[in-house]
């Protein structure tokens, strides 16, 4: 029986995970994506920390495959990565607010990863202290909406599988 509900587990977490992964190819509002949810979300519910990253590195990798890459996306990924790793931290202590500081601590960490990123592999930047606060600033506006975003996919994602949790008795075990 064990087994069969970490099955259960398994498939429902993974198929989150990629739900999540198709939302990015869906219309959106720019930088209004779950991406650091679902790293947050498989950090947080995955106990094999190898699977924690494989599965939403697989969903993220496989969208960025239709949406395009870019020569900036060791910075996205670097921010994803740390993300699943507070989500490891998240793991025991799942709370609103728990969940809610992380997120913000994610994006902002995500923010700073990925503009970093932008100003040393776009060209727009100049290669100064003065054109790396030119590059924070000009994606404030997007941070505002990712910020956003984060927050709303992770309120449904989590808030959605505690309910499932609560409902569906092979989910009420600790996760895979």
């Amino acid at each position: 029986m064990k087994t069969q509900n970490l099955k259960i587990q398994f498939i429902t977490l993974s198929a989150i995970i990629f739900a999540l992964a198709i939302f990015r190819l869906l219309p959106h509002l720019p930088n209004v994506s779950p991406i650091a949810a679902m790293a947050l979300f498989g950090g947080a519910y995955f106990s094999d920390k190898r699977v924690a990253f494989i599965i939403p590195f697989a969903a993220l990798f496989l969208s960025d495959l239709i949406l395009g890459l870019h020569n900036s996306m060791i910075f996205v990924y670097a921010g994803f990565a740390l993300t699943v790793a507070i989500g490891f931290w998240l793991k025991s202590r799942v709370t609103l607010t728990n969940t809610a500081f992380t997120m913000v601590a994610s994006s902002v960490l995500f923010f700073l990863l990925t503009n970093f990123g932008a100003w040393m592999t776009s060209g727009l930047y100049a290669k100064t202290a003065a054109g790396l606060m030119q590059a924070y600033a000009a994606g404030i506006p997007f941070f505002q909406n990712s910020l956003l975003g984060n927050l709303v996919y992770a309120a449904v994602i989590f808030g959605g599988y505690h309910l499932l949790q609560k409902n569906v008795a092979a989910l009420k075990e600790p996760a895979l």
